[in-house]
């Protein structure tokens, strides 16, 4: 997809993927998404 990307550390199991501060995925109840929803969301975000 050639994005630059930053891992923050985060606390309590915390997993949220942003795209300029707005996030687009992240861990709910029911689990972590997948690597395809992740990919999707950041391509949309993106206008990709």
């Amino acid at each position: 997809m050639d994005v630059d990307s930053e891992l923050k550390p985060g606390s309590n199991g915390i997993f949220t993927v942003a795209v300029d501060d707005r996030v687009v995925a992240q861990k709910t109840a029911s689990g972590f998404p997948t690597e395809e929803e992740i990919v999707n969301a950041v391509a949309k975000a993106l206008g990709r």
